[in-house]
């Protein structure tokens, strides 16, 4: 095959590709990653592995399974030298579908919190080549994402995300077109982060029971340093901030058919709460759970019954005409905790119907938060999926 025709196949294979990152009951597993769309029939994946769950073990679970579907996680919150505000996400996902070679999709965003604009970034990739297994010994895994001539602005500059046992480097910039020599839309991180807790895994065991649709190892480090430069618009600046990691991987099918609500939420005493609501088609929540992690690491696993989140007040996006959730009132009436959370930017949808054929909106938010009668603010990040109608 000649090369042209070559590449020609391989711009048509890759959104199929990716699109069978998650496939089964057409509709969303759990947060936090966005369920792609299937366009063809899915081929048999690898046989579930006997004995699930098994405990988990790290560094060496930080690396790259051989499981149906697996994603590397990272949100957080950036401020530069000068006091201007950012949100960031970076996230890679990896699928394995039968006889098809794996297949890669990786997401960029960031909230320019001060300026109040949003850009985001996508890729995807088939074949080992994104695979990079260290020779660091010090590291668990290491991801360069090339891009494909189907992603939206080319190939690029490589992405890259290399870790393990807490101490991470993740760095890509979306290139764009230069205006009078200027290239005004593009932005990137390069950051370096270290956990400052140990590992969370959650439900107690870091193994998320989905029944009949299988289930899900999910692991987090909720509280990471993060330092490097952030680039947008051409300037380049110093940032300091902080960053939540989550690694999930399993042979895992749908469930639920509404999509999700994520929340991760770091408050000033220490706290950091995740919560997972996931939806069926009826409006109905098949699936709740969260973990509180106390200001020394120590993991508490919360049920549905555990919590309450209430909304506040909807955003509806120009660009797709879909309607997002906008505001939310949290409470754990065991700690005594209340938690108000509004976006520091309202439009902060994806449209990644390119590589993973969904629209979702991920975006970083205000905090006010009250507990035992003291008030005080934190960071968080918030997932919706499932609320567009592609």
């Amino acid at each position: 095959m000649r090369r042209r025709e070559r590449r020609s196949l391989l711009a048509r294979l890759i959104p199929v590709a990716v699109a069978l990152l998650v496939v089964g009951c057409g509709g969303p597993i759990l947060a936090n990653a966005p369920a792609p769309h299937p366009v063809v029939p899915p081929p048999s994946g690898p046989t579930p592995v006997a004995g699930d769950p098994q405990p988990v073990q790290l560094p060496a679970d930080d690396r790259p399974h051989d499981r149906l579907t697996e994603w590397w996680y990272y949100t957080g919150h950036l401020a530069s030298d000068d006091g201007r505000r950012f949100g960031f996400e970076f996230v890679v996902f990896r699928a394995e579908r039968g006889g098809f070679p794996v297949s890669w999709a990786s997401h960029l965003a960031l909230t320019d919190e001060t300026g109040g604009t949003f850009h985001y970034a996508q890729r995807s990739e088939i074949g080992p080549g994104a695979d990079v297994r260290p020779a660091n010994p010090g590291s668990a895994f290491a991801f360069v994402i090339h891009g494909s001539p189907t992603d939206p602005g080319g190939r690029g500059t490589p992405w890259s995300m290399t870790g393990g046992d807490g101490t991470d480097t993740l760095e890509a910039t979306a290139d764009a077109p230069e205006v009078d020599g200027d290239p005004v839309d593009a932005f990137g991180i390069r950051l370096d982060l270290v956990s400052r807790k140990p590992a969370v895994l959650h439900a107690g065991n870091g193994w998320i029971d989905f029944g009949p649709a299988g289930g899900s190892y999910y692991v987090s480090r909720t509280d990471m340093a993060a330092s490097g430069t952030l680039t947008l618009g051409g300037t380049r600046m110093h940032v300091e901030g902080t960053a939540w990691f989550d690694h999930q991987w399993g042979d895992f099918i749908s469930v639920g058919g509404g999509g999700w609500d994520w929340f991760a939420v770091n408050l000033d005493d220490g706290t950091d709460l995740m919560l997972s609501l996931v939806r069926a088609a009826d409006g109905s929540y098949p699936l709740v759970y969260g973990t509180l992690v106390d200001h020394s690491g120590a993991a508490t696993t919360l049920g549905g019954g555990d919590f309450t989140v209430t909304l506040d007040r909807t955003w509806s996006s120009e660009a797709t005409g879909t309607t997002y959730p906008a505001g939310w009132t949290v409470t754990v009436p065991g700690e005594d905790l209340e938690i108000e959370l509004r976006p520091t930017v309202p439009q902060q949808e994806l449209d990644t119907r390119a590589t993973t054929g969904v629209v979702y909106w991920e975006g970083s938010q205000v905090v006010t938060a009250s507990r035992g009668g003291r008030t005080m603010g934190g960071q968080a990040y918030v997932e919706l999926t499932g609320y567009a109608h592609q």
